[in-house]
């Protein structure tokens, strides 16, 4: 399979996960908010264990060590702006507190993100197959407590099933039109280096800022314990698949 055909599928593979909110009509809360938190756990440990496990190493081999460290940085920073701009904050535990108005603007963060996530791949393929499947992966497991609760975020703000579903989704395929752009952009140039750091920072951004104090605020002793576990688990699996690069 080309490697073209590759960046399509995975991106289709984390576009599907706009589909995956409608679980949360049919898995009893209570449970459903006890998975949610150990997925964080694992999600947090595969996009950090990606960051520093995958993504920079292959920057430093590709670009100088101080270029790369200040690309992450930049990244990091730039990903805090956006979620100012944006109030671009994600609720994982499928029920959050909103106003009237912010399901449009959840929408706007969220296809800005599924963009970002698109480039991201793009630049990853572009660099090493495996690599690739391996960011797939990373991306994959934040996107599902992120699309749940996204689809949570449009029901408490008055939209209707139906409509919440396939708005939901129309925004994860953004994530298609940025891996074609990124794949277009990268190909035959260096550029695809300069993604691995970006991406870094933006995966070390999500896990620190954002699923990490899901875990934190977690007021069961077990169920923080078993978050915490997972998370490591999460770390370990980005380790083992060193081995495989």
């Amino acid at each position: 399979m080309s490697t073209f055909l590759q960046v399509m599928l995975a991106s289709l593979i984390v576009s599907a996960g706009g589909l995956i909110g409608v679980v949360s009509l049919v898995v009893n809360q209570q449970k459903l908010r006890g998975f949610l938190i150990l997925l964080v756990g694992l999600a947090a440990g595969a996009l950090m264990g990606g960051a520093f496990l995958h993504l920079l190493p292959e920057a430093v081999e590709l670009l100088e060590p101080k270029a790369v460290f200040l690309v992450v940085l930049v990244s990091f920073v730039g990903f805090f702006l956006l979620e100012k701009v944006l109030q671009w904050r994600h609720c994982h535990h499928g029920v959050c507190e909103v106003h009237s108005d912010v399901g449009i603007l959840n929408l706007i963060g969220d296809s800005i993100h599924n963009f970002l996530d698109g480039l991201i791949l793009a630049g990853a393929f572009a660099v090493d197959i495996r690599l690739g499947w391996i960011t797939t992966l990373a991306v994959a497991l934040h996107e599902i407590p992120q699309e749940i609760g996204d689809f949570g975020v449009l029901l408490y703000a008055g939209w209707r099933k139906s409509a919440a579903i396939m708005a939901n989704f129309a925004v994860a395929l953004t994530a298609v039109l940025g891996a074609v752009i990124g794949y277009v952009f990268t190909a035959g140039s260096g550029a695809a280096a300069y993604l691995m750091p970006i991406a870094a920072g933006g995966f070390i951004y999500i896990a620190a800022a954002d699923l990490l104090p899901e875990i934190r605020m977690e007021k069961s002793l077990k169920k923080s314990l078993s978050s915490f576990g997972i998370f490591l688990g999460g770390l370990v699996l980005m380790y083992v698949f060193t081995f495989l690069e």
